[in-house]
């Protein structure tokens, strides 16, 4: 048996269309979505109709972007409600707009925050895009080993897969067990490019891991920032998400605690600050 797992596409099609062409090389025969499908990138509606359109259709796990879409949309009172009028959000009501316009909220709302792959005979397997506990907690080499046997005790599995951290990762813990993170598809945070994700054989009655980075040309998905209106309509997150699939590095994150540490308001003055002070990290 070998299984595939995909997550943070991030609206790069470019990025999907290479990792299913290997996923159909490597012969996959079932694939799994662990969230993060949309937002970020300029191929949400795309990136979500290819993957619907897959026979047979794939098992879906909801990320924090793909619920993101949702909330935003419904003006959901757990988002501050500042949000919705500050420019820096711009990108991510343009990705809303379009999703919402290509009738594909519903679809989204109806994924399940976890899900569970059983396969006679072998140790079963919880994919979450963070954790059961919560779809932002990051799964990486920093978690402690003791949260990680927790979370295995909890979900009652041999094996946890998680994504969230755009960082691949497999993790050995006590008994043997599994702590897997997919990687991302669509912007890596490790400084590889190529669109990652994992793969699962069934080997003597164990899983065995082997995570995939599949080469792409970025030329295409960089473009369409501008030709899509992402750029223009986005502003200043949506240069911080095409920055990030460009050099395959974490910016939004670092920039958001930057402005929070010093009070800086987010505008294109304040991202060119933060350029300058740290040029190390655009290199």
């Amino acid at each position: 048996m070998r299984l595939a797992f995909i997550a943070d596409i991030h609206g790069n099609q470019d990025a999907l269309e290479a990792v299913l062409a290997d996923i159909k090389a490597q012969g996959a025969e079932r694939l799994y979505v662990n969230g993060d499908v949309v937002n970020r990138g300029p191929d949400s509606v795309q990136a979500l109709e290819t993957l619907l359109a897959l026979s047979p259709q794939p098992m879906f796990v909801m990320g924090n972007h793909d619920d993101l879409m949702r909330l935003w949309l419904s003006r959901d009172e757990t988002l501050p409600g500042d949000w919705f009028e500050d420019p820096f959000w711009a990108a991510t009501s343009w990705s809303a707009e379009q999703l919402n316009a290509a009738g594909l909220i519903d679809t989204i709302a109806h994924w399940p925050m976890t899900a569970r792959v059983e396969v006679g005979g072998l140790p079963s397997i919880e994919v979450a895009h963070g954790t059961h506990a919560y779809y932002r907690e990051s799964l990486g080499s920093r978690t402690p080993e003791n949260r990680l046997i927790e979370l295995l005790e909890e979900a009652q599995t041999g094996v946890i897969i998680g994504s969230h951290t755009h960082k691949p990762m497999i993790q050995s813990v006590e008994g043997g067990r599994l702590v897997l993170n997919t990687g991302a598809v669509g912007a890596p945070f490790n400084d590889d490019p190529s669109a990652q994700y994992l793969i699962l054989d069934s080997v003597n009655d164990r899983w065995q891991p082997t995570l995939r980075a599949v080469p792409y040309d970025r030329s295409g998905v960089l473009k369409r920032f501008e030709s899509s209106g992402l750029l223009a309509e986005g502003g200043v997150s949506a240069e911080i998400f095409r920055e990030e699939v460009r050099l395959a590095r974490s910016f939004y994150t670092p920039y958001w605690m930057w402005t929070e540490d010093g009070g800086r308001p987010r505008t294109p003055e304040t991202w060119g600050q933060f350029q300058m002070e740290f040029p190390e990290r655009f290199m």
